[in-house]
């Protein structure tokens, strides 16, 4: 069914929709036509209807030239939430390449074999 703020959203953005279509003077109609749809539908994106495919949504916007707005919905880089949460997560201490190759090579049993001359302290392999 949806949460009371998400019926809330979609209903300002139906809205936002209609009064943006009713500035530019197109009738229902003809941005139906324009976006590749049915009346009926562009009626129900304009009332908020949750079942309405975000792909008509899309669309619509092309044809009213506010799709650059539906791209900028969410933007990563302003998840203020995502960014502390990614942050947190990240390693207190990064490895280096040669530690790494070290670290494969005694696990394959090939640590005997292995020549220090194939990677240099700075991580870059020969």
């Amino acid at each position: 069914m949806g949460s009371p703020k998400s019926k809330s959203a979609l209903e300002r953005l139906g809205s936002d929709i209609r009064g943006a279509r009713l500035r530019r003077g197109i009738a229902v109609a003809d941005l139906a036509v324009r976006a590749g749809t049915s009346p009926s539908s562009v009626v129900r994106l304009e009332k908020g209807d949750p079942g309405v495919g975000i792909g008509t949504l899309a669309d619509v916007l092309v044809s009213l030239g506010l799709i650059d707005r539906l791209a900028d919905l969410i933007d990563i880089r302003k998840d203020d939430l995502g960014l502390a949460l990614t942050a947190e997560r990240q390693p207190r201490r990064g490895r280096n390449f040669a530690a790494t190759v070290r670290r494969w090579k005694a696990k394959s049993g090939e640590a005997a074999k292995a020549d220090p001359g194939d990677v240099d302290p700075d991580g870059a392999s020969f």
